[in-house]
Parts: C-alpha cells; sequence; structure tokens
C-alpha cells in the first residue's frame, strides 16, 4: 500500500503542474500514468489515478511478458480486455432529500419552510476524483424573527437606558413591515462581580457609587442577567427595561462576551424558536473582556461554552470561568443560528468591526451615545442580514478536500467564495460544492459532515464512502490450483504465499534464490532484468510497454528509447534497434535527421546555397557573412549583392542585360522592385548600387530586406545622363580657374611681404629711438667744454702780462 501511495504522490504531482497530462500520456504516446505505476493488485490501481482501470481476464497479454492490468479502460479495451472484465469503479452522487424551496416564511406550519435545498445527499468517492453537485439557497419572504436585546448597565449607559424604555413598542411596529411572526426578549450585564473588574470592598457591595458625586445610587454589578423571554408582548418588553438601573464596574472593559455565550447557548430560558431567524442585538459603549483576561482576576478555568443560569436567571458561574474567546463566541452562535448585531459607538466601530471578519455571520452599526438611533439601527442590520447568504462547513473529514463556487444573481462563478450579497427577498442564488477524497481511511469507511448558511436552521447533511477496494476480491480463491496451490487466486492474477514465485506461483523460493537470480543479471552490478522485467523461474520475463516492445535476455533492448527529433522517434526516417537508430537510405545522423539530399540546397540559379555556404543534412549554412534565407539568397552586405540584384534590374525595368535574352528573368528575379523620381540613400539597412549602362549614363538603386523576409529593390524611373559640354566653355573654365588661382597666390605673397616688412620697419624705428635716447644721456656722445680762468696777484697789479692760465 505504501509502495502504490508513493507512486500516487509522484504521479499526481506530475498532474498539478502539467494540466492536460492525462491526454498526453494516453493519446500522445508519452508516459501512462496507469503502466508506470506498476501496480501489483486492483487496489493499487485504483489509488493511482481515477481514471485507471483493471484487467481481471485470466489469459490477458502476451506470453513470455508481464502484461500490466492497471490501464485507462480504452487501452486495455484495444489490447483485449472485454469491457466487463474490466473493473474501474467511479464516483456516484445520490440525491437521499430533495424538498422544493419555499417561497413565504408565513402560512406554513414552521417545519414546512424549506430556504436550502437538497437537504440531505450520499457519495461514494474514488480518490483523487473529483465530484461536484449543486445547492440552492432562498430567503423566504415574511419569516418568522426572534430578537433578543442584550445591553450594557454599566453607569455610562444611564443616558441610553433613559431612551429605550418604550424601545418594545416602537422596535415592535417597525419589524411588523418586515416580518408579521416577531418576539422579543431582553438581557443586561456589566461584568463579573470579582477584583479586579468590579468594586468588591464591604462598603461596595450593596452600592458600588459610594462616593461617586455623579450619580451616588446604582445596583450592585453583575456578570450576566436574563429578564425576559422572548415574547410577542411588547408591552412586557417596557415594564421590565423600566424597572433597570445601572451598575457600576472598575475598569473600562465590560463582560459582554460572557452575556453573549449565554444568551446564545441556553436556548430554552431564552425561548429561541427553532424555525425563526434568531437577532442578538449587543449594545455597550466600551470594548469587551476576551479569553485569558480572567486570570487578572484568578480566574484560570477556561470557559466551557454551556448554559449557566440559576434559579434567578443569572450566570451563576461568573465568578469561576474565564471570559469566552472568539472562536467559542462563533463556533456557539453558528450552532444556534443566531446572527450578532454589535451596536457600538463610533469610537469602538473598528474593533467591533476586526470582530466580526473573525465571527461568521456577525454585523456591525454605529449607535449614537444616547442610542436615540437603536430603533433605525436594528432595522438597518436586519435589511442587511437579509440581503446576504454565507455558507459554512461544518466537521469536514480531513480526507476530504472542498471547494465552493458561489454563482449570485448575475449569473456569474466566483470559484472560492462562498458568500453573495445586495440580495432582495425571495431572490434564489446556488453554491457548487466539489469535493475530493484525497486518500483512503484505514479505520473507517463512511464519514459525515453538513453545509449550512450562516443564521439558517437549514442544513445540508453529507455522508460519504470511499471506493477503495474493487469487487472481484469478493471472489477471491485461496489455495487456488491456478496458483498451483500455493496461492490465492484474486482478480485475475496469483497472490503467491511467501516462498513461492512465478506468475503462477510455480517456483518455490529457497535459500538459493539470491544465486539463481544471478542469471538474470547482465552483470554483477547490473539490476535484475534491467529494471524492466521480473526474474522468474530464473528467466527474465520482459514488462509490456505501451510506448513499444521490451525484449532480450535480460530485456535490455527495446524499440523505443532511441534518440528523438522534435519529438518523433528516429526522426521518422529510421527503426529503433536496441536503443540505436537504423535510419533509412538517404538519412544519416544519430536521430535520422540528416538528409543526404542536395536538392532542397540548390538556390533559383541552380547554384548550391548560392555559393555562399554548404549543404549539410539538406539545410544550408551559410558562410559568406551577412548571408542569409533558405539557399543563402539574401545578403545585402556581399560583394557581389549589386551585380546579382543589377541583372533584374536590367531585365525587369528596361528589358535589357544577360537575362533578358531568355526566360529566365522572371524565375530568377521574384524580388520586389520600387521605382521613384528620386532616390532616397539615408537608410542605414539598404546598400546602395551603380552601375554605368551602355549609353555612359549612372542608373542607381537601393537593396534592402524587408522584416516580411522579402527582398525589395528601389531603382530610379530613369538612369542619370549627363549633357554634352562646349569644349569652349571648358577651356575657359580651366583658364579662368588658373588665373583666379595665380592671383589668389600672388595676393597671399603680397600681403606675407607687406606684413614682414612692416615688422622689421618697426623694429628698426624702436632700435632708432633707442640709439637718440643714449647718445643724449651718455657722457661719451657730449661735445668738449672750454673754461678760461683768470688770477690777479697782488705783486703784479700795475703790469700787464699775456698768458692763458688753463
Amino acid at each position: 500500500m505504501q509502495k502504490a501511495m508513493f507512486k500516487k504522490t509522484v504521479l499526481n504531482y506530475l498532474l498539478l503542474f502539467y494540466p492536460g497530462f492525462c491526454l498526453f500520456m494516453q493519446d500522445a504516446g508519452g508516459l501512462n500514468i496507469c503502466t508506470s505505476g506498476r501496480a501489483t493488485s486492483c487496489k493499487e490501481c485504483l489509488l493511482i489515478h481515477p481514471d485507471c482501470g483493471w484487467c481481471v481476464k485470466e489469459e490477458f497479454g502476451s506470453k513470455g511478458s508481464i502484461s500490466s492490468r492497471c490501464d485507462f479502460k480504452e487501452s486495455l479495451i484495444k489490447r483485449g480486455c472485454q469491457e466487463q472484465f474490466i473493473e474501474s469503479p467511479q464516483s456516484t452522487t445520490l440525491i437521499e432529500r430533495n424538498v422544493p424551496l419555499s417561497s413565504k416564511g408565513s402560512g406554513y406550519s414552521q417545519s414546512d419552510v424549506i430556504q436550502l435545498t437538497p437537504q440531505k445527499i450520499a457519495l461514494n468517492l474514488r480518490p483523487d476524483h473529483k465530484t461536484t453537485f449543486r445547492i440552492q439557497v432562498r430567503q423566504v419572504d415574511d419569516y418568522p424573527v426572534d430578537l433578543y436585546y442584550l445591553m450594557d448597565l454599566s453607569l455610562s449607559m444611564k443616558d441610553d437606558l433613559d431612551n429605550i424604555r418604550v424601545l418594545g413598542t416602537t422596535l415592535s411596529r417597525e419589524m411588523a413591515k418586515l416580518t408579521s411572526n416577531f418576539r422579543l426578549g431582553f438581557g443586561t450585564f456589566v461584568d463579573k462581580p470579582t477584583s479586579p473588574f468590579s468594586y468588591t470592598g464591604p462598603k461596595y457591595q450593596n452600592n458600588p457609587c459610594v462616593g461617586y458625586k455623579l450619580f451616588p445610587q446604582c445596583v450592585p454589578s453583575f456578570g450576566f442577567r436574563h429578564l425576559l423571554s422572548l415574547t410577542d408582548k411588547s408591552d412586557k418588553f417596557n415594564a421590565e427595561v423600566q424597572k433597570q438601573v445601572v451598575s457600576r464596574n472598575r475598569d473600562a472593559p465590560e463582560g459582554g462576551f460572557d452575556a453573549i455565550l449565554q444568551a446564545a447557548v441556553c436556548k430554552e430560558k431564552i425561548g429561541w424558536r427553532k424555525e425563526a431567524s434568531h437577532l442578538l442585538v449587543f449594545t455597550t459603549d466600551d470594548v469587551p473582556h476576551i479569553a485569558l483576561d480572567g486570570k487578572l482576576g484568578g480566574l484560570v478555568q477556561p470557559n466551557d461554552g454551556q448554559c449557566h443560569l440559576d434559579e434567578h436567571n443569572e450566570y451563576g458561574f461568573s465568578t469561576q470561568m474565564d471570559y469566552p474567546s472568539l472562536a467559542l463566541l462563533g463556533e456557539k452562535l453558528a450552532e444556534n443560528n443566531i446572527h450578532l448585531i454589535f451596536a457600538v459607538t463610533q469610537s469602538h466601530y473598528i474593533l467591533y468591526k476586526n470582530f466580526t471578519s473573525l465571527i461568521p455571520g456577525t454585523t456591525v452599526e454605529i449607535l449614537d451615545k444616547d442610542s436615540k438611533n437603536i430603533i433605525q439601527l436594528i432595522v438597518n442590520a436586519y435589511s442587511s442580514i437579509r440581503s446576504k447568504v454565507e455558507l459554512t462547513v461544518w466537521e469536514k473529514p480531513d480526507d476530504l478536500d472542498l471547494s465552493l463556487t458561489a454563482i449570485c444573481q448575475d449569473g456569474v462563478s466566483r470559484p472560492g467564495v462562498r458568500k453573495c450579497g445586495d440580495l432582495k427577498i425571495g431572490d434564489t442564488v446556488s453554491f457548487d460544492v466539489t469535493l475530493e477524497a484525497k486518500s483512503c481511511p484505514e479505520a473507517r469507511t463512511r464519514d459525515s459532515f453538513t453545509i449550512k448558511p450562516v443564521g439558517f436552521k437549514d442544513l445540508l447533511s453529507i455522508t460519504v464512502g470511499y471506493i477503495c477496494n474493487c469487487e472481484c476480491t469478493s471472489e477471491m480463491q485461496t489455495n487456488s490450483s491456478k496458483c498451483n496451490g500455493n496461492g490465492t487466486y484474486e482478480c485475475g492474477i496469483c497472490m503467491c504465499d511467501p516462498g513461492f514465485l512465478g506468475a503462477n506461483c510455480e517456483c518455490q523460493d529457497g535459500e538459493t534464490s539470491n544465486v539463481l537470480q544471478m542469471f538474470c543479471r547482465e552483470a554483477e552490478e547490473k539490476s535484475i532484468c534491467s529494471g524492466r522485467g521480473e526474474c522468474i523461474c530464473n528467466q527474465c520475463v520482459c514488462y509490456e510497454s505501451e510506448f513499444g516492445r521490451i525484449y532480450g535476455t535480460f530485456c535490455e533492448c527495446d524499440d523505443f528509447s532511441c534518440a528523438r527529433h522534435k519529438g518523433i522517434l528516429c526522426s521518422g526516417h529510421g527503426e529503433c534497434h536496441c536503443g540505436e537508430c537504423k535510419c533509412h537510405a538517404g538519412w544519416v545522423g544519430d536521430n535520422c535527421n540528416c538528409s543526404t539530399e542536395l536538392e532542397s540546397c540548390l538556390s533559383d540559379d541552380g547554384q548550391i546555397c548560392s555559393s555562399r555556404g554548404n549543404c549539410a543534412c539538406g539545410q544550408c549554412l551559410c558562410t559568406e557573412p551577412g548571408a542569409f534565407g533558405d539557399t543563402c539568397e539574401k545578403c545585402p552586405t556581399c560583394p557581389d549583392a549589386c551585380g546579382t540584384k543589377r541583372e533584374c534590374i536590367e531585365c525587369r525595368l528596361f528589358n535589357s542585360g544577360r537575362l533578358a535574352d531568355n526566360q529566365t528573368c522572371q524565375k530568377l528575379c521574384k524580388d520586389e522592385i520600387l521605382t521613384v523620381d528620386v532616390l532616397k540613400t539615408d537608410d542605414q539597412d539598404a546598400v546602395l548600387c551603380l552601375y554605368k549602362t551602355e549609353n555612359d549614363c549612372v542608373m542607381r538603386f537601393t537593396y534592402s530586406e524587408h522584416i516580411s523576409g522579402k527582398s525589395v529593390l528601389t531603382a530610379l524611373k530613369e538612369p542619370d545622363c549627363a549633357s554634352e559640354t562646349d569644349p569652349v566653355t571648358v577651356l575657359i573654365a580651366v583658364v579662368g580657374s588658373i588665373l583666379a588661382v595665380g592671383i589668389a597666390l600672388l595676393a597671399i605673397w603680397k600681403l606675407i611681404v607687406t606684413i614682414h616688412d612692416r615688422r622689421e620697419f618697426a623694429k628698426f624705428q624702436n632700435e632708432r629711438s633707442r640709439a637718440r635716447y643714449e647718445m643724449a644721456t651718455n657722457p661719451l656722445y657730449r661735445q668738449p667744454i672750454t673754461i678760461h680762468s683768470v688770477e690777479i696777484l697782488p705783486t703784479m697789479h700795475n703790469k700787464s702780462y699775456n698768458g692763458i692760465i688753463d
């Protein structure tokens, strides 16, 4: 069994990640999930895949091979197993109770109102086979309603209490517009009467408001108090409300979750009717205590979810058990078909909105600080509840996978969605339920679970059986003569007793069995019968395969394990022999995909690969840089590209050239040719070509390859032909050019000389100025000066003399 389950897991992995895998296995010659599972019994075969069948026919398969009895039903029939011998049980669905949906709630007995169909289904599931059935749900018109009003009586709710003293009358009048059968109940809560949640000192026992100046008188705190069972007498509700006095607790959070749980599970005392919609309106202006908060007061016992109202209709275990968890609340509310409506103040709306995602069937509305809007709040909440349908699943076995698909009023299928909204009273919605057995339970034969809409009394009961055994097992024969008295004949095969081997248990397994099995090994390190057969009585008996034939002394050969090309064995041009392709004439290669013919490599002009490549395996391998195409015929950048295309231009446009004299122009020149007046040469992907015609004119064209694969030639409509030139004009032009060049050179020479002379003259003037300065200041360049001096001596006062004294 473990072996079969392992094979099943691997194969299911393939199915999960490769959609359509089963079709490929059966039709395209791929892996066959049934035969590759190597099932050794009918039971193992059923576990491999839901489409697998087992052939119980005694004589089945060819001699000398082990035929796989586990295969697709169609394959078994093709292989000679008649349909009556095939075990392939399928999943079944039996609707055991299917009462039609009701259209109205009133006017019928309560047990006759049906809002869900069908009501009971029995399934027999084969592992991994998906079975789908449909259920329908309708919110009937004028359905009875039970509403229980649960109010926070902590001190902060005093003004709210004053405003609801006539709530019963007003609410009954408004609800009468929605249903003709309405009942109303009333209960209150504060918090656990123990420290640190409430005041417990001696002076607070009778009046916890002692010393509180704003409101000095109030009643002792309590957990939950049931005051009025569900009734259609609204005046009783008003009377009970008018009797109430607020209380006072110590911390901010309230004990409302204790009250919700007791109101939900104490069905008899509250008075919930089985055939009615159950609404529980929870009003508060603060946050709630939740599970584990009770440990602050020493309350370590978890909430048991049971009814604990005492003879005074008060919650008797308030000081003994912890607060309930959100999970426990959700379970008990759903179990008793109760819609919980949180009516809370604006400041705590987000918190309670988050609670609604954790507690199915719960809504939240914003309550005014003085509860003036409570009537409209309840009407809106009830309308919201009646406008949607949400399914829940109870006690689903772990061996089943379940998925839901919602089909709402728009008719669109929404896989994975279990809720429809925006409905009107009387609308019908559908849900497709898909079930799949993941395995075969060992300990039990049938499971059961339920599906129900949130807040509805209606439910769908589902029982599931598992198809894990074949019917042929009931006809087993122990010590059968078909098995030589050494085994049990079951479902067409022998299940040998310990110590015996063979298809008919004809061989005895002794101490030397390992030695004898050596005869079934090709070599010591090889597997027995190459892993593709069984060693029976010292000889290999090869398995049968849907891929082909397995043969050889050691099952070492087959005709399907050769090389493939594009998924085709030996490319379809050879035969597979023991793992090697034997190619047909004209084909070579490991997988026979290489043709020796050259015809497919011939270009239009009869050359092999246009002389730009080599022909290999019937295909051209272009060696000329830039060449491409099936026969390398395209090559805009090749040196001969312009010459090749020139001939096509000549023959196609002007009916001239080498190709114009024969009929090969249209055959060889298939390119598209465009003619233009002005040739554009700015295309980087185009090659510009030109040649001289017979009339000494120049013909220009471009050659490019279009993205579609076509060659495009763009040519001028007519070649460029220059007009005749006058010799005199040419002579004058030449002489004029020479003179112009000479004059220009002389002008340049003159300019250079002038610039040079001016620079030299400036240099001369500068040196001359410097020389004048030196002559004016240097003593060497001054004229000599003669000074005459006369001295008169006293002794020669009266005498004249001639002489010069220097």
